[in-house]
């Protein structure tokens, strides 16, 4: 499958050549909200860089500062970066995006991928950002709505879908969602998370909603307790979309978003180009183009659900 991103400006030369021409001896400071053993944001973010003729130790340093899954960990980590001045930190996730901007206003921020930029205060707007932040959104919103269309594809007689996500998620974000519910017809019944410990008791709660499926958003807790979701699913019978392709590799019925190893990659472009002298505020925020749908044949199949032909030709993989 091709990847596209939509550039709101030049494209950034990625040629070795062009990478070694900057004589100056960088530092990156990167801020990963993942656990450090098995980080896919700081491997794909590093490949990329090398890809850009970087090299550890001639012309760059990568200061890499992981949270190991608690983000509540990382505004001192973001701190520890900006005592060590470095030139740019590049970080993920809602949480990590501001801890780095509580923790300065003038060291360049980029962003590998968040929900929408701007209604969380992250950037100005998606052309000109202003600040010191910049880098790559996802607007999930609007991929919510798509994946309620798709759930309601899936399963054409559900009138009630749960909606998983954390307490500090967005009002905006859900009114939205609410009324891209209630155009397909479907009552939206919104569960929020404060803490991880939570979910067993949303999910025997949602035995009593009496809903016919379940749209999980992309949060950094969520992400955490992915498995676990994927599991109570299963124990319930419940129907669930998620927003990347992990929770389908694991059992979830279906997935469809961006692929975070594109956006991770795509930050290393960012960084690459405020090394050499780009002003972030100056950059514009991109957004992924090009989308995956996964489908988990097996789990359909243990619950019973038959998935429409027009969806098995569209998908980019069906697991089975």
């Amino acid at each position: 499958m091709i990847r596209v991103f939509a550039v709101l400006g030049a494209l950034v030369m990625a040629s070795g050549a062009y990478a070694q021409s900057t004589q100056k001896h960088s530092r990156i400071g990167v801020l990963s909200p993942f656990n450090s053993s098995s980080d896919p944001f700081r491997d794909a973010f590093q490949q990329r860089l090398r890809e850009l003729g970087y090299s550890a130790g001639r012309n760059v340093a990568v200061e890499y500062r992981a949270a190991e899954n608690m983000a509540d960990r990382l505004p001192g980590l973001a701190k520890e970066l900006v005592g060590l001045k470095v030139d740019a930190i590049v970080t993920t996730s809602a949480p990590g995006a501001q801890a780095a901007k509580q923790a300065t206003a003038t060291i360049p921020v980029v962003i590998a991928g968040v929900d929408d930029a701007v209604e969380q205060g992250f950037v100005s707007s998606l052309a000109r950002p202003g600040g010191n932040i910049t880098g790559i959104t996802w607007l999930d919103t609007e991929l919510g709505a798509k994946r309620l269309q798709l759930l309601k594809q899936i399963l054409p007689k559900t009138s009630r879908v749960a909606l998983l996500r954390e307490a500090v998620g967005g009002a905006h974000s859900l009114r939205a969602l609410d009324a891209a519910a209630r155009t397909l017809g479907i009552r939206l019944v919104v569960m929020e998370l404060r803490a991880a410990h939570e979910i067993d008791g949303v999910f025997a709660a949602l035995a009593d909603e009496r809903v016919g499926a379940l749209l999980v958003a992309q949060t950094p807790m969520i992400a955490r307790e992915e498995r676990h979701v994927v599991q109570l699913a299963a124990t319930h019978r419940l129907p669930t979309i998620f927003a990347f392709r992990g929770a389908v590799e694991a059992g979830g019925l279906a997935s469809y978003g961006p692929r975070p190893v594109d956006l991770y990659r795509r930050a290393a472009d960012f960084a690459h180009r405020i090394l050499n002298g780009a002003k972030p505020g100056e950059m514009p925020v991109e957004q992924p183009t090009n989308f995956e749908l996964v489908i988990n044949l097996k789990t359909a199949a243990e619950l019973g659900i038959e998935i429409p032909k027009s969806l098995l030709v569209s998908a980019d993989d069906l697991i089975r």
